[in-house]
């Protein structure tokens, strides 16, 4: 007697644990992602030929050629500088604070940032040039 195999007509691949692998995979590379911050506006910085690289900024501060500030992305007033700072150096507290004054910004509005982030607890903190060429 011969026995006759049937293939079912209607099976399918189950595609469930390549979807888990895929969404597993997915969230990996979402945490240990880096993010690029950003101050919300370009800067022309000053040239330093001492200039050197900062790897860790947990908050970044820009002054415009207006006398504008900028925290992520928002224009803020020199008096609302220390709470903001307050705030992002409780969510991340290892990293400093990089200000990023533009060359024709006033040096006293600087000074005052610069009072507001070591106010708010910020110890390392560091100012924006670009290297000399």
């Amino acid at each position: 007697m011969r026995r006759r195999t049937r293939i079912d007509e209607e099976s399918e691949i189950n595609i469930t644990p390549l979807l888990d692998i895929v969404f597993i995979m997915l969230i990996f590379f979402i945490v240990t992602a880096t993010f690029v911050k950003e101050s919300g506006i370009d800067v022309t910085r000053p040239d330093s030929e001492t200039a050197q690289q900062q790897n860790r900024v947990g908050i970044l501060i820009a002054i415009s050629d207006k006398n504008e500030i900028w925290i992520n992305r928002r224009l803020i007033e020199i008096d609302a500088v220390q709470a903001n700072v307050e705030k992002l150096h409780a969510e991340n507290p290892q990293g400093g604070a990089v200000i990023q004054a533009d060359e024709r910004s006033q040096v006293g509005l600087m000074v005052e940032v610069i009072d507001a982030v070591r106010l708010a607890g910020v110890e390392q903190y560091s100012i924006a040039a670009s290297q000399k060429k």
